[in-house]
């Protein structure tokens, strides 16, 4: 008697598998590959909570590629989406979000189309950084990819991409609190935007740099931004003054609308107009690409379907609030010399460890959490006075902030000393064990390396892992203190030109 159909617990815990060799640039083996077992197989692999997915469900991120007739004997699609707020995200080990839905309806939709009955055709989202989602498509480490990507003459020679799934829209500058004034496009001539390399926006950016060029003026200057970052994370921190400015589809804002109230949209400052949206496939895939087209003529932005969704996933996340408040940031620079010096004795980079001060109590001493943490670094009086920290009085600004950093370079040294994890990472764990205790951080990364994630890296492995097993406390509690930690970074970075220019210019 065949297996029965895959359940829908391992379903869902099959969607935090990321692909675990998609950082590579090896394509040329993926039509090679041994094709992946059917669906059910898996399931003689796994308990029915995912917990112990070995080899046999890893046989899913296995290279293949092919078109729907042969996902459809594999009873298999996977779906490659980035992990984020609204899109897609994990609470409480369930697939949440705008691209879970669609893809749940996608699938619903294959299987009338093929008339499958019971032995249904599954699934899978594998949440992955955005830098990978076109490569790790050609490597057959995907079959579709559903994260927002706009339409681009540069994208379509590598993929092919469905009918639109939204309407034309336009890439436009989003101002902040504190901004400067900007008219016209050719006013950012000479000065500095953030963002991902890899987005539609940089090679907007570029065409505009151009222009200018042929017009005698000076280029914008990219800055860029961490790959890890979404449009979503850029619009947050522009709402909270972390950045100037950011450029992002006009929609995009939209979706914000009410949740953000301290964006300043410019729709007269485009950088591409009437662009569009779409889902992607490999070009060898014609009859996967027509059963898309489908789908998406009945579900796309528009429709009642669409429209539904799209709404539905405007929530209130705990949203990064403005570290450059100017009674957040007056404090950050009485306390830089504080966490300068003991960053400095420990080797925590001290604009981490402000950050991270930050997210704890706003940088405000006085604040006392119920379970009874105190001050800057919301440690318990009993971790700090630990023989590991040695400090028994945390009820000043110097003693707290020595007290904690002492103790995130203990968490480090201890258990994530190894020359096979980068410095950053070796600080993202360490954050991670800050807030949610190391030893379950531990426990985090062999369940990650177990499903075929990085144990050594934070975003986009063991990150997915503690959504799961967690829910958003750390996960929101790492991304903020590296926005945070970003942005100390870039204003230090600003003060160091600004100083130069006074000296320069003869000033003290």
């Amino acid at each position: 008697m065949p297996t029965p159909p895959l359940r829908k617990s391992l379903l869902l815990s099959l969607c935090v598998l990321v692909l675990g060799a998609c950082g590579t640039d090896d394509h040329e083996s993926a039509g090679s590959a041994d094709p992946a077992p059917p669906v059910e197989q898996a399931s003689e692999t796994a308990g029915a909570d995912g917990a112990s997915l070995d080899g046999g469900a890893l046989a899913f991120t296995r290279p293949w590629t092919g078109d729907l007739d042969g996902m459809a004997e594999r009873r298999l699609i996977r779906v490659l989406t980035v992990y984020g707020p609204g899109r897609f995200y994990l609470d409480e080990g369930r697939g949440a979000g705008l691209v879970a839905e669609l893809v749940k309806r996608f699938e619903d939709h294959v299987n009338e189309e093929l008339e499958r009955g019971h032995l249904r055709v599954n699934t899978m989202i594998i949440p992955v950084a955005r830098n990978q989602l076109v490569p790790a498509l050609l490597a057959g480490r995907g079959d579709i990819i559903a994260a927002g990507l706009t339409i681009t003459p540069e994208r379509a020679g590598e993929v092919a991409f469905s009918i639109p799934n939204s309407k034309p829209l336009d890439e436009i500058l989003v101002t902040g609190p504190g901004a400067p004034p900007i008219e016209r496009v050719e006013d950012l001539s000479g000065q500095t935007v953030y963002l991902r390399l890899t987005s539609s926006y940089a090679e907007s950016v570029r065409q505009l740099n151009e222009r200018l060029s042929e017009e005698g003026m000076a280029p914008v200057t990219i800055e860029p931004m961490p790959e890890s970052l979404e449009d979503d994370d850029l619009i947050e921190m522009v709402n909270a003054g972390l950045l100037p400015w950011a450029i992002v589809d006009e929609y995009k804002l939209q979706l914000w609308d009410g949740v953000f109230t301290d964006l300043t949209p410019r729709p007269d400052i485009t950088f591409r107009e009437a662009g569009r949206l779409a889902w992607a496939m490999r070009k060898d895939s014609p009859q996967l690409r027509e059963s898309v087209n489908a789908f998406l003529r009945e579900n796309r932005e528009g429709t009642l379907i669409g429209n539904v969704l799209r709404n539905r996933y405007i929530r209130d996340f705990d949203w990064a609030a403005n570290a450059l408040d100017r009674a957040d940031y007056a404090r950050f620079e009485a306390l830089e010399d504080l966490f300068r010096r003991y960053g400095e004795r420990y080797g925590i980079e001290y604009l981490m460890a402000a950050a991270q001060g930050y997210q704890e109590s706003r940088l405000d001493q006085s604040v006392r959490s119920h379970a009874g943490a105190v001050g800057i670094m919301q440690l318990l009086p009993s971790t700090a006075a630990d023989p590991n920290v040695g400090i028994p009085d945390i009820s000043t600004e110097e003693n707290n902030i020595h007290a904690g950093i002492k103790y995130m370079d203990f968490i480090r040294s201890r258990y994530f000393d190894d020359p096979a994890i980068s410095d950053l990472d070796q600080l993202l764990l360490s954050l991670a064990a800050y807030n949610a205790g190391p030893a379950r951080v531990g426990s985090l990364r062999r369940a990650a390396e177990a499903v075929g994630y990085d144990p050594n890296v934070w975003f986009d492995n063991v990150e997915v892992l503690a959504a799961r097993e967690i829910g958003r406390e750390t996960v929101q509690y790492v991304t903020n203190i590296y926005r945070y930690y970003l942005t100390y970074r870039m204003v230090a970075s600003n003060a160091l030109l600004r100083h130069a220019a006074r000296e320069d210019a003869g000033l003290r």
